[in-house]
């Protein structure tokens, strides 16, 4: 007579399954979460303090310590600003400018565009808008502003996010890494068949309400980089200010 053996197969066990996709999706939450807050977080901790140590001239306060107000305040913010972290067309950090502006300044017949490169934070010449405020399409030159080479101050606008992200062909990240910017980096600024050669003097943080950096100066040709900070909000605003070199 045959003898037939039966064994037991191994059941898949989907409670365990379960608990083992869940670990996964946890695990893969609190990724993203930190690969999008760690620049928050590390901006609040290590760059404020770091700009106050080497004396850029900017209105942080003078401690190195975090409080629990300032944890408090960093919670509260990102709570505000949360939805402008996923909203790349978000204009509303732009002083405030009227449809007519950029007629009546007369700038379309000066010069429609002109070209930005910062090769140390490897951003290639890009292009400058003079007749618009698209700041979605491209860097964007502040109607009313001087342009480039006069004397005064040439302000430029642009996007930033957080630094993963960084994308100098994307005119939403191009500014991404602007807080790697230093002192004595060169700011290229293209016109026609011309470039111009202008030196970082100066980094300054803002209050989002404070629009000095639009003031002229008189007394030589200057260029104004303005974009929000820290990055991947809308709090505050990086003010990367050079000087044009005169041979």
């Amino acid at each position: 007579m045959q003898k037939l053996v039966y064994k037991k197969g191994r059941m898949i066990n989907k409670r365990m399954i379960m608990r083992f996709a869940g670990l996964f999706i946890l695990v893969a939450g609190f990724s993203l979460a930190a690969f999008t807050f760690y620049p928050l977080v590390a901006y609040e901790i290590y760059i404020q303090p770091a700009f106050t140590n080497q004396a850029f001239a900017s209105p942080i306060p003078q401690t190195t310590v975090i409080s629990q107000n300032t944890l408090s305040s960093l919670l509260a913010n990102t709570a505000n600003q949360i939805t402008q972290l996923a909203n790349p067309n978000d204009t509303s950090w732009l002083p405030p400018t009227n449809p007519n502006q950029y007629q009546e300044v007369g700038v379309t017949e000066q010069l429609s565009n002109f070209y930005l490169a910062i090769p140390a934070l490897g951003i290639p010449p890009e292009y400058v808008s003079t007749t618009d405020n698209d700041v979605n399409l491209h860097l964007i030159h502040f109607a009313g502003t001087a342009l480039p080479p006069n004397v005064g101050n040439v302000a430029v606008f642009g996007h930033s996010t957080i630094p993963q992200w960084f994308n100098p062909k994307n005119p939403h990240d191009i500014f991404a890494t602007a807080l790697n910017t230093k002192i004595g980096d060169a700011v290229l600024i293209t016109v026609g068949s011309k470039t111009y050669t202008y030196t970082v003097i100066s980094m300054t943080i803002v209050p989002a309400e404070d629009t000095s950096y639009l003031e002229q100066d008189t007394n030589g040709s200057y260029l104004s980089i303005i974009t929000c900070t820290p990055p991947g909000t809308t709090w505050e605003r990086l003010v990367i200010k050079a000087k044009l070199e005169t041979t």
